[in-house]
């Protein structure tokens, strides 16, 4: 990496490349996101609302998954508008400080969303695993520590990252090869030494993945364990149903999330992983209110509850 000269400008805006640069792309690219961020908002919004107004919901499972649909909703937000614009605009650009803004606020709630997942893959081993516990173990005080320390991991994470990418300088070259402002295209576009960044990522992700997706290994190996001793098949079969449903949104975002940042930081590394990115920013925000929620019996009666009450209002209003 050259170092910074007298001559070379500061770049004071980037332009977001997007997802792909093909023209006949554009439109049906910009439809199939648009209805997976409508999705994603309507399906976690309804979430926070059913868990919000129905006290029966008010129970350690449904704050965990409170929380997770709060950050759903809030780093869906962070980059989407963008990258929507990006797919009906010539050239996206965005500033330097917006830039680094999406990128605090972009890693805060994907590492969050890690440490939340790992919060609530603890909850069901307590469930399952020591049921005549699980009040007390679970109590509204573990519960918040472990709520909130999934936000501290996330602001740990993101104040590292975003500090050290403020003290990069970025000359001439500008276009970001990715539809959002994160870590490893803008190590790209640096004329200074990313070394620092580099060993960042390596140590920052590498934690923040290794710990999570073991404590959920362990969890699932206890909880997997206690299933094969059920005796009623029936009883079995739905909970190994429950569990492949969440271990494969669990390898969904992890496995998208390692290989997008702990593949060496070449430029056709950059390519696959801004592909595969999509999927832990796009699709698993919009998978988790279906498979955390609406294949669980209670938020199907809460939602029918609230559908009905909304019909007889509605009915006697007219």
């Amino acid at each position: 990496m050259r170092m910074l000269t007298e001559n070379d400008s500061l770049v004071t805006e980037f332009v977001l490349a997007g997802l792909t640069d093909r023209p006949e792309l554009q439109e049906p690219l910009f439809c199939l996101f648009l209805m997976i961020y409508i999705v994603t908002m309507v399906g976690n919004f309804g979430l926070l609302m059913l868990i919000g107004l129905n006290s029966h919901l008010h129970t350690p499972m449904y704050y965990f998954l409170f929380n997770l649909s709060l950050i759903d909703l809030c780093y869906s937000s962070v980059f989407t508008p963008k990258m929507l614009m990006n797919f009906v605009s010539e050239q996206n650009f965005i500033s330097y400080t917006e830039c680094m803004a999406q990128l605090f606020f972009f890693l805060f709630f994907v590492i969050s969303e890690c440490y939340m997942l790992t919060s609530m893959a603890y909850d069901r081993y307590v469930a399952i695993c020591n049921p005549l516990l699980y009040q007390v173990t679970m109590s509204r005080e573990v519960c918040s520590v472990l709520s909130l320390a999934a936000y501290v991991m996330g602001l740990a994470g993101a104040t590292a990252h975003t500090g050290c990418m403020l003290r990069l300088s970025f000359c001439s070259a500008n276009v970001i090869n990715h539809y959002l402002c994160d870590i490893l295209p803008l190590l790209q576009l640096s004329c200074t030494s990313t070394h620092v960044n580099e060993v960042v990522v390596l140590v920052v992700v590498g934690i923040n993945i290794t710990v999570p997706s073991f404590t959920i290994l362990i969890s699932y190996v206890f909880i997997l364990s206690s299933i094969l001793h059920i005796k009623s098949t029936q009883g079995r079969s739905k909970a190994f149903s429950t569990c492949s449903s969440h271990i494969s949104a669990i390898s969904l975002f992890f496995g998208s999330a390692a290989f997008m940042y702990l593949k060496y930081s070449s430029p056709g590394s950059v390519d696959q992983g801004k592909v595969s990115s999509v999927f832990y920013t796009n699709v698993v925000p919009m998978l988790n209110p279906l498979i955390y929620s609406l294949r669980n019996k209670d938020v199907k009666v809460a939602m029918r509850k609230a559908l009905i009450k909304i019909k007889w209002e509605t009915y006697n209003y007219k």
